[in-house]
């Protein structure tokens, strides 16, 4: 007897970060399959989507944790899957979240500040490309992920010599990007939460110093060396929630976060990054008052819904 496919898939590399995703579906009795990329092989004249509905959990820092990471490979895999009609969450969101230029330009189009940035194809454009840049400045790799790829240089000089010895960051892509250090009012950041169009919440993150992880999640904050983190749930105002929901929309990101921080030294609005990976935030029912998991469920569950209606 052929078992049944599932209702649900998640498709992840992390082998921790889902663990409270996994316990919020486990808790509604959803039939899921959980899919971890290592080992995984698909067959392009064959290999069906595995359920009705999958979740893309894909994280741009993988590249930190295997060097074969699955961040292209998964691309082509969810592809195949949409090509043979499957519905893949977050699938359309690969684009953007592979390339902080993209979202910089993307940010930009839609006429909200950013760092001042300049990008690259070779570290030897670096010093070059960093002219009427105003010093210290940030080298970030194009794909980076918790903090990793960004180094800060606080003169010409020392950028120069970091160009020519190659010890500058560079993407696992081959793209840097130059960029303003943005000295963040109160050392905070805010990240929003959007999810199928509207505001999940929104925290402030502060962290001392020159701080450059600030990833929020139960899983980032026991890793060795990580900094501490203050977050406190605020209520977005009507520019910034909007502004998130634009730029959600425009990166076809159906769930997902966008961060922004207040520039000290002219009291700026300046929007940094996107990020499609939401691990979302440690101890939530304290922070936040309720477990967004638990609203993911809801929708994942409404989506399958839809999928079984219209087959």
């Amino acid at each position: 007897m052929i078992a049944a496919a599932p209702d649900l898939a998640i498709v992840y590399e992390h082998p921790q970060w889902f663990e409270p995703l996994f316990a919020a579906l486990e808790r509604r009795g959803v039939d899921f399959l959980p899919m971890p990329l290592a080992g995984h092989s698909f067959d392009p004249a064959g290999s069906p989507p595995p359920a009705p509905v999958t979740l893309s959990r894909v994280a741009m820092s993988s590249f930190l944790r295997e060097p074969e990471h699955p961040i292209f490979y998964a691309q082509s895999l969810f592809a195949h899957w949409e090509a043979r009609g499957g519905r893949v969450v977050n699938a359309s969101a690969l684009p953007v979240d592979t390339s902080k230029a993209r979202q910089l330009s993307l940010i930009s189009g839609l006429g909200l500040d950013i760092p001042a940035t300049r990008v690259v194809h070779r570290r030897a454009d670096l010093a070059k490309a960093a002219e009427g840049l105003r010093y210290p400045l940030l080298v970030k790799a194009d794909i980076g992920g918790s903090g990793a790829g960004i180094v800060r240089y606080n003169t010409p000089e020392d950028l120069a010599k970091a160009a020519r010895d190659g010890s500058a960051p560079v993407g696992i892509n081959g793209v840097s990007l130059i960029q303003e250090y943005t000295p963040r009012r109160g050392d905070r950041i805010t990240r929003v939460e959007v999810m199928n169009g509207r505001i999940l919440y929104a925290m402030e993150v502060e962290s001392p110093g020159d701080t450059f992880d600030l990833c929020p999640a139960d899983a980032c904050l026991i890793r060795p060396g990580a900094a501490a983190l203050t977050m406190t749930r605020i209520e977005p105002d009507a520019a910034l929630a909007q502004a998130a929901l634009d730029i959600a929309r425009e990166a076809k990101m159906e769930i997902g976060s966008v961060e922004c921080l207040i520039d000290d030294r002219d009291g700026t609005r300046r929007f940094f990054d996107i990020n499609a990976l939401s691990n979302f935030v440690a101890k939530p029912l304290e922070v936040l008052g309720f477990d967004p998991h638990d609203d993911l469920v809801e929708w994942l569950l409404q989506l399958v819904s839809e999928r079984k209606a219209a087959a």
